[in-house]
């Protein structure tokens, strides 16, 4: 019997509620898939809300550094906290890991309602950029000298109409 070892965060939000339903589908795919000639250890990851609530770090060295190792992981959603003074969970993962690419296959099975004419049509694969454009993780606090250094730049080197939240969201 082979065994393959997949690392998996829970996630924060839905996530326990999502990976407690997932895990024994995942199992019983693999199973009915191999006769029970191969199987999957999960070895649970901490990040985000739950990371903190044990470590007092919301992505701790030891989650990436088994990540940096793993063959196989798996992550559900993580919050970031508003206010903290820190990028993402996710666009820092995805960067020190260049996950390029979030891949979504989406397709009709029979017997599930649709809201499309013919949802038996509906088979196809969506890649998202995950590292570039705004997944790149270039944020500033508003007011911080990179802030108000960036928004010159953009003003004076490229004619950019840059606009304060406040004024943001004073606009009609």
């Amino acid at each position: 019997m082979t065994k393959r070892t997949v690392y998996y965060i829970e996630g924060d939000g839905i996530g326990p509620e999502v990976w407690a339903a997932a895990l024994p589908v995942l199992d019983a795919a693999v199973a009915k898939a191999y006769g029970g000639e191969k199987t999957l250890e999960w070895v649970e990851l901490l990040a985000g809300e739950k990371a903190y609530a044990e470590t007092g770090e919301y992505l701790p060295q030891a989650t990436m550094d088994a990540l940096g190792k793993a063959e196989l992981a798996m992550k559900g959603p993580l919050g970031t906290p508003v206010g903290k003074g820190f990028r993402s969970l996710n666009v820092t993962m995805r960067q020190v890991f260049d996950l390029y690419a979030c891949i979504r296959p989406i397709r009709h099975f029979e017997g599930i309602e649709s809201p499309v004419k013919r949802p038996d049509l509906v088979d196809i694969v969506v890649f998202r950029e995950n590292t570039e454009d705004v997944y790149a993780g270039i944020e500033y606090a508003s007011g911080t000298p990179e802030a108000k250094k960036l928004i010159a730049f953009l003003r004076d080197e490229l004619g950019a109409d840059v606009i304060s939240p406040q004024a943001w969201a004073s606009s009609p």
